[in-house]
């Protein structure tokens, strides 16, 4: 028999950063540090009582824009079917068109479209991974938050020692710095502390035109870098892809388009050896799966951007070997933790995306909206 979703709880949480982060944008003077993670939280209810939970989030800016957004157009969904998700993707987004299908329009969706997955997958006592069709149990992890320019090269090198002791595979550093031997001397610093064996990759976060973009890339190629993310402007595919056929070392990009229609440029381009779509960024799990479809059908690698709890049950169904990107910011919002060995995260058993809130996040709730 048919379900029918009573209710949606919209919930804006402000994630506070333990300290201050700071990557190349803003060692180049266009972003200012940052220090919290907005969150928007959305709670799915049926009449038949099953319940799901996504979320999405955003950085700097964003996020009141991204929970208004989502309450006016969560009434669409009451009434409805919560098994038919991707016919719910599209009637959300046309609730919104006049602002757009990409960006801050389809990132509203996205923590209702993941609660609609979260639900399914529960109601069918299933892991997400496993609904999907899981390829693997586990996915190869490295980790980022260790890595930023704000930290000293000393405590960068602890941080990694720490996340191989975890049981994490690789390891990523922040590049793009103004200063092009300070990221010289720091990629050495690492490689040298880490070893040849150890994953390492480079991101420069978008901040090198096209002629350092080339220089840096062939003087990485001595340490043998699993991949250099984001070495030019997210929209500059045609840089992309010359890099792509100039350097040895992989180039991976992708997370910070917000539209599978975005990334399809980006692969008709050539423009990265490795894809990196973010689910909550493109609008949701729906969209991700219609993008992966196309990276699998291009041979393409995939790690995707962040928000690891949603990603390792995404990654775990792709058909190539894929990584998950560590970051333990988010983990203070759940009751659960991802099991981490072996260079490798393991799939939770639990169904869905195997997620509670935890009562530190109710604490840092500061708005909330329930449309019944």
């Amino acid at each position: 028999m048919n379900d029918r979703i009573t209710s949606v709880r919209l919930s804006s949480v402000r994630l506070p950063l333990d300290v201050p982060i700071s990557d190349a944008k803003v060692l180049t003077g266009r972003q200012r540090p940052m220090t919290e993670v907005a969150m928007l939280f959305a709670e799915i209810a049926t009449e038949q009582g099953h319940e799901g939970l996504g979320f999405g989030y955003s950085k700097r800016a964003g996020g009141p824009g991204q929970f208004a957004h989502a309450v006016e157009i969560a009434p669409d969904l009451l009434g409805e079917d919560p098994s038919d998700i991707p016919r719910l993707w599209e009637k959300l987004v046309w609730a919104g068109a006049s602002v757009g299908r990409s960006g801050l329009s389809v990132q509203a969706i996205a923590a209702m479209d993941i609660a609609l997955w979260d639900l399914k997958a529960r109601r069918a006592g299933l892991p997400l991974a496993k609904l999907l069709g899981a390829h693997r149990d586990s996915v190869r992890c490295y980790n980022t938050s260790g890595g930023f320019l704000h930290a000293p090269i000393e405590q960068v090198l602890e941080n990694a020692s720490a996340a191989l002791e975890r049981g994490i595979g690789g390891v990523k550093i922040k590049v793009g710095q103004p200063d092009t031997r300070a990221d010289l001397a720091r990629v050495e610093a690492v490689r040298a502390h880490l070893g040849d064996a150890v994953p390492l990759m480079v991101d420069a976060n978008q901040q090198w035109d096209r002629p350092t973009a080339r220089r840096m890339g062939r003087a990485m190629e001595q340490y043998g870098l699993t991949w250099i993310e984001e070495p030019l402007d997210a929209y500059d595919h045609e840089g992309h892809a010359a890099l792509v056929s100039c350097l040895d070392t992989p180039v991976a990009t992708g997370e910070m388009l917000t539209s599978v229609a975005e990334h399809a440029a980006l692969i008709r381009a050539g423009a990265a050896d490795i894809l990196q779509p973010d689910a909550p960024r493109i609008g949701g799990i729906t969209p991700f799966l219609r993008l992966t479809a196309l990276a699998e059908h291009h041979r393409l690698q995939l790690a995707p951007h962040f928000a690891m709890e949603i990603h390792l049950h995404l990654a775990a169904a792709y058909g190539q070997e894929p990584w998950v990107e560590h970051f333990e910011w988010l983990e203070p919002l759940f009751d659960e933790r991802i099991e981490i060995a072996a260079g490798r995260m393991a799939v939770p058993s639990r169904p869905g995306l195997g997620l509670t809130l935890s009562e530190q996040a109710v604490k840092w709730t500061v708005d909330q909206a329930v449309i019944a």
